[in-house]
Protein backbone atom coordinates (compact mmCIF):
# COMPACT_ATOMS: atom_id res chain seq x y z
CA UNK A 1 0.00 0.00 0.00
CA UNK A 2 1.04 3.30 -0.84
CA UNK A 3 0.91 5.98 2.54
CA UNK A 4 1.83 9.29 2.87
CA UNK A 5 2.58 9.88 6.79
CA UNK A 6 2.29 13.36 7.88
CA UNK A 7 5.08 14.50 10.31
CA UNK A 8 7.46 11.62 9.49
CA UNK A 9 10.35 13.48 11.04
CA UNK A 10 8.19 14.04 14.63
CA UNK A 11 8.69 11.73 17.69
CA UNK A 12 6.28 9.47 16.72
CA UNK A 13 6.32 9.00 12.81
CA UNK A 14 10.36 8.23 13.39
CA UNK A 15 9.08 4.93 15.21
CA UNK A 16 6.30 4.30 12.61
CA UNK A 17 7.51 4.79 9.26
CA UNK A 18 10.24 1.60 9.97
CA UNK A 19 7.59 -0.20 11.31
CA UNK A 20 5.23 0.35 8.07
CA UNK A 21 8.32 -0.36 5.96
CA UNK A 22 8.83 -3.32 7.36
CA UNK A 23 5.17 -4.99 6.95
CA UNK A 24 5.56 -3.88 3.12
CA UNK A 25 3.74 -0.65 2.50
CA UNK A 26 5.68 2.12 0.14
CA UNK A 27 5.99 4.79 2.94
CA UNK A 28 6.74 9.09 2.03
CA UNK A 29 6.44 11.49 4.09
CA UNK A 30 5.41 15.12 5.13
CA UNK A 31 7.18 17.47 6.96
CA UNK A 32 7.81 20.51 7.58
CA UNK A 33 10.79 20.32 9.83
CA UNK A 34 9.82 21.85 13.00
CA UNK A 35 11.81 19.05 14.88
CA UNK A 36 13.88 17.25 12.14
CA UNK A 37 16.59 17.80 14.43
CA UNK A 38 15.85 16.76 17.74
CA UNK A 39 17.76 13.77 17.60
CA UNK A 40 19.30 11.73 20.41
CA UNK A 41 21.68 8.29 19.23
CA UNK A 42 21.89 7.51 15.40
CA UNK A 43 19.79 9.29 12.93
CA UNK A 44 16.98 7.66 11.38
CA UNK A 45 17.12 6.84 7.85
CA UNK A 46 13.73 8.80 6.76
CA UNK A 47 11.88 7.82 3.80
CA UNK A 48 11.54 10.36 0.83
CA UNK A 49 8.81 13.10 1.52
CA UNK A 50 7.64 16.22 1.00
CA UNK A 51 9.38 19.55 2.89
CA UNK A 52 6.28 21.37 2.93
CA UNK A 53 4.29 23.03 5.74
CA UNK A 54 0.92 21.34 6.69
CA UNK A 55 -0.77 24.80 5.96
CA UNK A 56 0.65 24.79 2.21
CA UNK A 57 -0.30 21.49 1.47
CA UNK A 58 -2.16 21.01 -1.90
CA UNK A 59 -3.78 18.10 -4.13
CA UNK A 60 -0.91 17.39 -6.21
CA UNK A 61 0.86 16.13 -2.89
CA UNK A 62 -1.84 14.03 -2.48
CA UNK A 63 -2.41 12.65 -5.36
CA UNK A 64 -1.51 8.78 -5.61
CA UNK A 65 -1.71 7.37 -1.89
CA UNK A 66 -4.00 4.55 -0.70
CA UNK A 67 -3.89 6.29 2.58
CA UNK A 68 -2.77 9.03 4.50
CA UNK A 69 -1.86 8.75 8.33
CA UNK A 70 -1.96 11.99 9.90
CA UNK A 71 0.49 12.42 12.68
CA UNK A 72 1.35 15.95 12.35
CA UNK A 73 0.53 18.07 15.20
CA UNK A 74 1.21 20.50 17.51
CA UNK A 75 1.58 17.99 20.54
CA UNK A 76 1.95 20.44 23.40
CA UNK A 77 -0.67 21.51 25.81
CA UNK A 78 1.91 24.51 27.54
CA UNK A 79 2.57 25.01 23.59
CA UNK A 80 -1.29 24.84 23.07
CA UNK A 81 -1.98 27.43 26.13
CA UNK A 82 0.65 29.90 24.79
CA UNK A 83 -0.92 30.13 21.44
CA UNK A 84 -4.24 28.64 21.12
CA UNK A 85 -4.67 30.35 17.60
CA UNK A 86 -1.53 28.77 15.71
CA UNK A 87 -2.61 25.68 17.51
CA UNK A 88 -6.20 25.51 15.80
CA UNK A 89 -4.91 26.81 12.87
CA UNK A 90 -2.45 24.03 12.06
CA UNK A 91 -4.03 21.17 14.41
CA UNK A 92 -7.61 21.70 12.78
CA UNK A 93 -8.08 23.87 10.03
CA UNK A 94 -5.14 22.75 8.27
CA UNK A 95 -5.61 19.06 9.53
CA UNK A 96 -9.63 19.38 8.11
CA UNK A 97 -8.61 20.37 4.98
CA UNK A 98 -6.00 18.32 4.35
CA UNK A 99 -8.72 15.58 4.73
CA UNK A 100 -10.56 17.26 2.07
CA UNK A 101 -7.78 17.57 -0.32
CA UNK A 102 -7.04 13.93 0.31
CA UNK A 103 -10.63 13.20 -0.26
CA UNK A 104 -10.71 15.21 -3.86
CA UNK A 105 -7.31 13.24 -4.72
CA UNK A 106 -9.21 9.86 -4.40
CA UNK A 107 -6.88 8.76 -1.21
CA UNK A 108 -9.42 5.91 0.29
CA UNK A 109 -8.16 5.65 3.99
CA UNK A 110 -7.47 8.59 6.13
CA UNK A 111 -5.69 7.31 10.11
CA UNK A 112 -6.20 10.52 12.37
CA UNK A 113 -3.74 10.23 15.12
CA UNK A 114 -6.53 11.55 18.15
CA UNK A 115 -6.00 11.34 21.84
CA UNK A 116 -7.01 10.34 25.00
CA UNK A 117 -7.10 13.84 26.30
CA UNK A 118 -10.66 14.47 24.96
CA UNK A 119 -12.31 12.57 27.70
CA UNK A 120 -10.92 15.61 30.42
CA UNK A 121 -11.78 14.85 33.77
CA UNK A 122 -13.33 11.53 33.92
CA UNK A 123 -12.72 10.25 37.44
CA UNK A 124 -11.64 6.64 37.97
CA UNK A 125 -14.72 4.65 35.98
CA UNK A 126 -13.07 3.28 32.30
CA UNK A 127 -14.09 5.56 29.59
CA UNK A 128 -14.84 4.33 26.39
CA UNK A 129 -14.98 5.74 22.84
CA UNK A 130 -19.13 6.80 23.75
CA UNK A 131 -17.98 8.94 27.07
CA UNK A 132 -18.62 12.40 26.71
CA UNK A 133 -15.95 14.56 25.38
CA UNK A 134 -14.25 16.99 27.45
CA UNK A 135 -11.25 18.45 26.56
CA UNK A 136 -9.75 20.64 28.90
CA UNK A 137 -7.05 22.12 26.58
CA UNK A 138 -6.82 23.92 23.26
CA UNK A 139 -4.59 20.94 21.97
CA UNK A 140 -7.20 18.55 22.98
CA UNK A 141 -9.79 20.91 21.73
CA UNK A 142 -8.82 20.72 18.92
CA UNK A 143 -8.42 16.82 18.09
CA UNK A 144 -12.12 17.12 19.07
CA UNK A 145 -12.47 19.61 16.20
CA UNK A 146 -11.09 17.84 13.73
CA UNK A 147 -13.16 14.26 14.67
CA UNK A 148 -15.93 15.82 14.20
CA UNK A 149 -15.19 17.72 11.28
CA UNK A 150 -13.46 14.75 9.46
CA UNK A 151 -16.70 12.41 9.80
CA UNK A 152 -18.14 14.92 8.10
CA UNK A 153 -16.65 13.92 4.95
CA UNK A 154 -16.89 10.35 4.91
CA UNK A 155 -18.86 8.90 2.36
CA UNK A 156 -18.08 5.50 0.48
CA UNK A 157 -15.04 6.90 -1.25
CA UNK A 158 -13.69 8.22 1.69
CA UNK A 159 -12.85 6.12 4.90
CA UNK A 160 -11.63 8.46 8.06
CA UNK A 161 -10.17 5.88 10.72
CA UNK A 162 -9.88 7.96 14.03
CA UNK A 163 -7.28 6.71 16.79
CA UNK A 164 -7.36 8.46 20.24
CA UNK A 165 -3.90 7.38 21.75
CA UNK A 166 -3.02 7.32 25.29
CA UNK A 167 -0.06 9.49 26.44
CA UNK A 168 3.03 8.21 24.64
CA UNK A 169 6.21 6.94 26.32
CA UNK A 170 9.34 4.91 24.80
CA UNK A 171 12.42 6.00 23.15
CA UNK A 172 12.55 7.63 19.34
CA UNK A 173 15.14 8.45 17.34
CA UNK A 174 13.60 11.83 17.57
CA UNK A 175 13.09 12.94 21.43
CA UNK A 176 10.34 14.36 22.97
CA UNK A 177 11.35 14.87 27.06
CA UNK A 178 8.17 16.62 27.96
CA UNK A 179 5.82 13.62 27.58
CA UNK A 180 5.23 12.38 31.20
CA UNK A 181 7.72 8.93 31.46
CA UNK A 182 10.18 10.61 28.81
CA UNK A 183 10.14 13.29 31.47
CA UNK A 184 10.43 11.47 34.90
CA UNK A 185 13.11 9.08 33.87
CA UNK A 186 15.59 12.18 32.22
CA UNK A 187 14.85 14.04 35.74
CA UNK A 188 15.65 10.80 37.38
CA UNK A 189 18.84 10.26 35.79
CA UNK A 190 20.12 13.99 35.39
CA UNK A 191 19.20 14.62 39.09
CA UNK A 192 18.87 11.88 41.44
CA UNK A 193 15.28 12.98 42.10
CA UNK A 194 11.90 12.08 40.28
CA UNK A 195 10.23 15.27 41.52
CA UNK A 196 6.02 15.35 41.04
CA UNK A 197 4.40 18.69 41.58
CA UNK A 198 0.79 17.50 41.97
CA UNK A 199 0.04 15.71 44.34
CA UNK A 200 0.44 11.89 42.58
CA UNK A 201 -3.62 10.73 42.11
CA UNK A 202 -4.47 12.19 38.96
CA UNK A 203 -5.01 8.90 36.24
CA UNK A 204 -2.91 8.27 33.38
CA UNK A 205 -3.20 5.98 30.64
CA UNK A 206 -0.06 5.40 28.65
CA UNK A 207 1.21 3.86 25.60
CA UNK A 208 4.61 3.24 24.24
CA UNK A 209 4.97 4.73 20.81
CA UNK A 210 5.77 1.36 19.53
CA UNK A 211 2.49 0.23 20.26
CA UNK A 212 0.98 2.90 18.73
CA UNK A 213 2.78 2.44 15.94
CA UNK A 214 1.52 -1.27 15.65
CA UNK A 215 -2.10 0.41 15.90
CA UNK A 216 -2.01 2.30 12.65
CA UNK A 217 -0.29 -0.22 10.89
CA UNK A 218 -3.57 -2.52 11.82
CA UNK A 219 -5.61 0.01 10.77
CA UNK A 220 -4.13 0.50 7.66
CA UNK A 221 -5.09 -2.76 6.71
CA UNK A 222 -8.42 -3.88 8.57
CA UNK A 223 -11.45 -4.15 6.36
CA UNK A 224 -12.50 -0.72 5.25
CA UNK A 225 -16.43 -1.22 6.19
CA UNK A 226 -15.67 -2.33 9.76
CA UNK A 227 -13.82 0.24 10.58
CA UNK A 228 -15.16 3.30 8.49
CA UNK A 229 -15.55 6.50 10.70
CA UNK A 230 -15.08 4.68 14.18
CA UNK A 231 -12.88 6.25 17.13
CA UNK A 232 -10.47 3.67 18.97
CA UNK A 233 -9.15 4.15 22.30
CA UNK A 234 -5.13 2.86 21.61
CA UNK A 235 -3.46 1.55 24.94
CA UNK A 236 -3.79 -0.94 27.09
CA UNK A 237 -5.44 -1.09 30.87
CA UNK A 238 -2.45 -2.09 32.26
CA UNK A 239 -1.18 0.90 31.53
CA UNK A 240 -3.77 2.65 33.53
CA UNK A 241 -1.58 4.16 36.28
CA UNK A 242 -1.42 7.09 38.65
CA UNK A 243 1.03 9.87 37.99
CA UNK A 244 2.93 8.62 41.26
CA UNK A 245 2.90 4.49 39.92
CA UNK A 246 4.83 6.83 36.99
CA UNK A 247 7.23 8.47 39.41
CA UNK A 248 7.50 5.19 40.89
CA UNK A 249 8.48 3.42 38.02
CA UNK A 250 11.09 5.72 36.63
CA UNK A 251 12.62 5.61 40.04
CA UNK A 252 12.97 2.33 39.96
CA UNK A 253 14.58 2.24 36.65
CA UNK A 254 17.34 4.80 37.31
CA UNK A 255 20.08 3.29 39.99
CA UNK A 256 20.07 5.54 43.52
CA UNK A 257 16.99 7.84 42.72
CA UNK A 258 14.03 9.02 44.56
CA UNK A 259 10.64 10.19 44.40
CA UNK A 260 9.93 13.10 45.51
CA UNK A 261 5.50 14.39 45.81
CA UNK A 262 5.62 17.92 46.40
CA UNK A 263 1.94 18.71 46.06
CA UNK A 264 2.68 21.93 45.23
CA UNK A 265 0.32 22.67 41.95
CA UNK A 266 -2.29 20.43 43.70
CA UNK A 267 -4.34 17.49 41.70
CA UNK A 268 -4.33 18.12 38.15
CA UNK A 269 -7.93 18.34 36.52
CA UNK A 270 -6.45 16.08 33.69
CA UNK A 271 -7.38 12.34 35.35
CA UNK A 272 -9.27 9.38 33.19
CA UNK A 273 -8.74 5.78 32.82
CA UNK A 274 -9.72 4.46 30.02
CA UNK A 275 -11.22 1.25 28.12
CA UNK A 276 -9.47 -0.28 25.64
CA UNK A 277 -11.78 -3.14 24.67
CA UNK A 278 -12.71 -1.93 21.31
CA UNK A 279 -9.35 -2.02 19.11
CA UNK A 280 -8.50 -5.79 21.20
CA UNK A 281 -11.68 -6.34 19.16
CA UNK A 282 -11.27 -4.63 16.03
CA UNK A 283 -7.57 -5.80 15.25
CA UNK A 284 -6.80 -9.07 16.74
CA UNK A 285 -3.23 -8.91 15.56
CA UNK A 286 -2.74 -6.01 17.91
CA UNK A 287 -1.20 -6.75 20.99
CA UNK A 288 0.29 -3.65 23.04
CA UNK A 289 3.49 -5.61 24.11
CA UNK A 290 4.93 -2.24 26.46
CA UNK A 291 4.61 -1.80 30.17
CA UNK A 292 6.00 1.70 31.98
CA UNK A 293 8.63 -0.52 33.74
CA UNK A 294 9.46 -2.11 30.52
CA UNK A 295 9.58 1.49 28.63
CA UNK A 296 11.39 3.27 31.88
CA UNK A 297 13.88 0.61 31.77
CA UNK A 298 14.45 1.29 28.04
CA UNK A 299 14.40 4.91 28.31
CA UNK A 300 17.12 5.02 31.02
CA UNK A 301 19.04 2.19 28.79
CA UNK A 302 19.00 4.59 25.89
CA UNK A 303 19.81 8.21 27.89
CA UNK A 304 22.72 6.81 29.31
CA UNK A 305 23.83 5.22 25.85
CA UNK A 306 23.61 8.34 23.72
CA UNK A 307 24.67 10.89 25.98
CA UNK A 308 21.76 12.85 27.46
CA UNK A 309 22.39 15.91 29.16
CA UNK A 310 20.72 18.64 31.22
CA UNK A 311 20.73 20.95 28.07
CA UNK A 312 19.34 18.87 25.33
CA UNK A 313 16.75 17.38 27.93
CA UNK A 314 15.66 20.69 28.45
CA UNK A 315 16.00 22.65 24.98
CA UNK A 316 15.92 20.31 22.10
CA UNK A 317 13.48 17.48 23.51
CA UNK A 318 10.93 19.98 25.07
CA UNK A 319 8.70 21.17 22.92
CA UNK A 320 7.96 24.53 23.53
CA UNK A 321 11.45 25.34 24.81
CA UNK A 322 12.54 24.28 21.33
CA UNK A 323 10.08 26.65 19.45
CA UNK A 324 10.99 29.44 20.83
CA UNK A 325 14.72 29.09 20.69
CA UNK A 326 13.80 28.58 17.07
CA UNK A 327 11.79 31.72 16.85
CA UNK A 328 14.36 33.83 19.42
CA UNK A 329 16.82 33.19 16.67
CA UNK A 330 14.75 34.29 13.56
CA UNK A 331 14.44 30.46 12.45
CA UNK A 332 10.74 30.53 12.43
CA UNK A 333 8.56 33.66 12.41
CA UNK A 334 5.62 34.37 15.11
CA UNK A 335 3.62 32.12 12.91
CA UNK A 336 6.11 29.19 12.92
CA UNK A 337 6.88 29.11 9.35
CA UNK A 338 10.68 28.79 8.81
CA UNK A 339 12.39 31.83 7.35
CA UNK A 340 14.64 30.69 5.34
CA UNK A 341 14.41 27.10 2.73
CA UNK A 342 15.51 24.33 4.61
CA UNK A 343 15.92 25.39 7.92
CA UNK A 344 14.22 22.90 10.11
CA UNK A 345 16.81 20.42 8.76
CA UNK A 346 20.16 21.68 9.02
Amino acid sequence: MRVLVTGHQGYLGSVMVPILQTRGHDVVGLDSGLFAGCILGPAPADPPSFDVDLRDVTEQHLGGFDAVIHLAALSNDPLGSLAPDITYEINHRASVRLARLAKQAGVRRFLYASTCSVYGSAGIELVTESAPLRPLTPYAESKVRVEEDVAALADSGFSPVFLRNATAFGFSPRLRADIVLNNLVGTAMLTGTVRVLSDGTPWRPLVHARDIASAFACALTAPVDRIHCVAYNVGTETNNVTVAQIAEAAAAAVPDSQVLITGETGSDPRSYRVDFSAIRTAFEDFVPRWSIVDGAAELYDRYTRWGLTDVLFTQRFTRLAHLQQLERTGVLDESLRFQRVGAGHE
